[in-house]
């Protein structure tokens, strides 16, 4: 699967905030997601986003 800047990408599990859908901001080795719900960062491995995706779609 191809991950892009802008794309909106639903996690297997939720945010604490109760959001599972996350804005990707970065792509690289790690990743950079910024949560829907509440506006939170974080830095993730790109192996985990890819294992635990469970929906991706494109914002035009």
């Amino acid at each position: 699967m191809e991950y892009k800047v802008g794309d909106i990408v639903k996690l297997k599990k939720q945010h604490p905030c109760g959001s599972s859908e996350w804005e990707i901001l970065r792509v690289g080795a790690d990743f950079r997601l910024k949560c829907l719900g509440c506006g939170h960062q974080i830095m993730i491995a790109r192996k985990l986003v890819e294992k635990n995706t469970r929906g991706l779609r494109r914002e035009n």
